[in-house]
């Protein structure tokens, strides 16, 4: 009797569904600190690039796959909870596919080049922190979530996982990625700015719209007077070489781009990170350059920019 009574009492001690969820939301949040700063791990075998893309790929799949059984069966109404066990079975699974992609991740070494890992654990950083707020929302009780909450944080496990498959497969389309990014960063900040500059409008009808509320409400608390919406005949003169700093940036970067696309070679791993590394300071440094350039404008912050 004592040895039909042991399993029963077994699965009466096990954790609550919501609960368990709960503890799974945390032990997901536990991993993402070490994606972000985990290094490759070392192995005498060689690197097979079909076999890493796939196992990456497959990965993924499964991952978007538990994300979609977790959200059918935490999210239906009104049918009840899956038990304790049931649950401690999804649990397990997601746990596994989370655990299983990250390992990939990890499998991927350095020679193959900073930037393209770069864009790898970003993509494993995006899943495991979309599983995690998935499973936090499917922590709460069904009936008291906000409105369509768990097909939100489901949908953001999703597109994660569908863009694996995107990610470039080298360190050189990787390199190109990265500086594609960088030229359209800079040049939406200049065609912006020279927007500004050619409506002599900084805000773009910001000051319309105060001075209409205005008439009907009184001031409008925080929004900034006259003087501190347009620029002044000095602050005209100083954004002439300023702009002309942001045009030499962008086509620069463009230069760059054009260079590594059609001269870069896929075995020059470390000469293309380095490329990479340096053009990522350069649209910082326009956006920071060009948010000082607008009004009340502080002439000695924007000498200091360049």
């Amino acid at each position: 009797m004592e040895g039909a009574g042991a399993p029963a009492a077994a699965i009466s001690t096990l954790t609550p569904p919501l609960e368990q969820l709960r503890l799974l939301a945390g032990e997901l949040r536990l991993l993402l600190p070490g994606v972000r700063v985990g290094e490759a791990r070392e192995t005498t075998k060689e690197f097979n690039r079909k076999t890493f893309w796939r196992r990456l790929n497959e990965a993924a799949v499964k991952v978007s796959r538990e994300a979609t059984t977790m959200t059918e069966v935490f999210s239906r109404l009104p049918l009840p909870l899956p038990s304790s066990q049931e649950t401690q079975r999804f649990c397990e699974q997601v746990r596994a596919a989370i655990k299983a992609i990250i390992a990939v991740y990890y499998s991927l070494p350095k020679d193959q080049g900073t930037t393209l890992r770069k864009l790898v654990r970003s993509a494993t950083v995006d899943i495991v922190d979309g599983m995690a707020q998935l499973v936090e929302v499917l922590c709460v009780p069904p009936a008291q979530r906000p409105e369509n909450n768990d097909l939100i944080s489901y949908n953001s496990v999703w597109v994660a996982c569908r863009q694996v498959p995107r990610i470039p497969r080298d360190n050189k389309a990787a390199a190109l990625l990265m500086l594609t990014k960088s030229v359209d960063l800079v040049k939406d900040a200049h065609e912006e700015v020279e927007q500004a500059v050619e409506e002599c409008d900084p805000y773009h009808g910001l000051l319309n719209d105060i001075e209409d509320n205005s008439d009907n409400h009184g001031d409008v608390w925080g929004c900034p007077n006259n003087q501190d919406l347009y620029w002044s005949e000095e602050d005209q003169e100083l954004m002439i070489p300023c702009l002309a700093l942001v045009r030499t940036s962008k086509a620069c970067l463009k230069e760059i781009q054009i260079s590594v696309a059609e001269n870069g070679k896929k075995d020059q791993v470390a000469q293309l990170d380095d490329i990479v590394d340096i053009s990522d300071e350069i649209s910082p440094s326009v956006d920071d350059l060009v948010l000082s350039i607008y009004p009340p404008m502080c002439h000695l912050t924007v000498r200091l920019n360049p």
